[in-house]
């Protein structure tokens, strides 16, 4: 019995998954259409927690890209984790966790430019995918390789080791540990380290060396799975209150280093990773309690199966122009909303017909694994 429910498949981090790719699927535009729409303070504010800070700060819409990396390591003792209990030779099981990793890298330059052929330094080699293919794949060698006393020691070590890199560097002409855009040690290696071009011009958000404390964030997620993988059927309560704990003192800690290390998304920084690692346990804690635990499941269909092909809904939006297919369908069904709520109709046609395309792969069983 007990190793049943080691085995199965979280339904959480699925929905959980889900739940994380349907604001990149545009359903932010929600907040910002009823913004407009009512003008009022509350709206307004809701609207902009759908925003990135310009550089220091934090909103809600900085969560849905650290969410997504700490759920792919929540799953890596459910996968790489399983095939090693399964007695799978490690140097095989390395080269999936490379080849995978470096695939992502590769579908990231793809998403970002294209499949146009463009000279290398027109090229953004930076990106969301390219992170989460490089966090994961060295998150998961840590894995393969350490305990978890040894994975704790890396996660601390490298968001300690960054603080020290941006507090006692900076770009050429900048005082020591200068955290501007254009004055930060990290900006100003990726531009001597990557080839083509950033996003910024200066400074690229997915860049090279900001990816270092980006493992720490998988980190946590293999921990995280590695709880609730162990956790027999009477100790489930008890492990959601663990993790809930944990997420607690990781925010609070992280408010702590705010005050001497900003919260910034732009540059990975520590504190921005215990900001979004408590954040996204405290999310794993309650979507767990609730079905895992408590097995109300039915609601969280309609996430599941968004997070069932999370990387192909991703995709889909450079190579599918998803506004011409909604407006093609729905267009008479804005017009007779009117100017002011045909808008806001169109946002939730829009996400409907994405919906609709994932579950009918869904009903297939066709899902893009990397």
């Amino acid at each position: 019995m007990e190793q049943t429910i080691r085995s199965q498949r979280l339904y959480s981090l699925d929905a959980l998954r889900g739940f994380d790719m349907f604001w990149i699927m545009g359903a932010e535009e929600i907040f910002h259409k009823q913004a407009e729409i009512s003008g009022g303070a509350f709206w307004n504010a809701l609207s902009q927690q759908f925003n990135h800070p310009a550089w220091h700060g934090f909103s809600a819409y900085d969560m849905i890209f650290p969410l997504f990396l700490f759920l792919a390591g929540v799953a890596t003792p459910y996968s790489l984790g399983k095939q090693m209990e399964k007695g799978h030779d490690k140097k095989d099981l390395l080269f999936r966790v490379i080849k995978r990793g470096l695939i992502l890298v590769l579908l990231g330059i793809v998403y970002n430019n294209g499949l146009e052929i463009q000279p290398i330094a027109d090229i953004r080699f930076g990106s969301v995918l390219g992170r989460i293919g490089l966090a994961y794949m060295f998150a998961n060698i840590i894995f393969l390789f350490t305990k978890q006393r040894g994975q704790i020691i890396w996660f601390s070590a490298l968001l300690i080791g960054y603080w020290l890199l941006l507090l006692l560097g900076s770009a050429p002409g900048f005082p020591m540990g200068d955290l501007t855009m254009n004055g930060n040690i990290v900006s100003y290696l990726d531009t001597l380290i990557l080839p083509g071009r950033l996003y910024l011009g200066i400074h690229d958000p997915e860049g090279l060396v900001s990816t270092v404390p980006a493992i720490s964030t998988a980190l946590l997620g293999i921990y995280t799975g590695n709880l609730l993988k162990t956790t027999v059927e009477d100790d489930k309560k008890k492990t959601a209150g663990k993790i809930v704990i944990i997420g607690v003192i990781l925010i609070f800690v992280a408010q702590i280093w705010n005050l001497v290390f900003p919260i910034n998304k732009n540059l990975w920084t520590s504190s921005f990773v215990l900001q979004c690692g408590g954040i996204s346990m405290l999310l794993m804690a309650l979507f767990y309690y609730v079905i895992d635990i408590q097995g109300y499941k039915k609601w969280a269909f309609f996430f599941k199966v968004i997070g069932m092909n999370s990387i192909l809904i991703y995709m889909s939006g450079r190579f599918i122009k998803w506004s011409y297919t909604t407006d093609s369908l729905f267009h008479w069904l804005g017009q007779l909303a009117g100017d002011i709520y045909g808008p806001l109709i169109l946002v939730f046609c829009y996400l409907a017909v994405k919906w609709a395309f994932l579950y009918f792969l869904y009903e297939k069983k066709v899902f893009l694994k990397v």
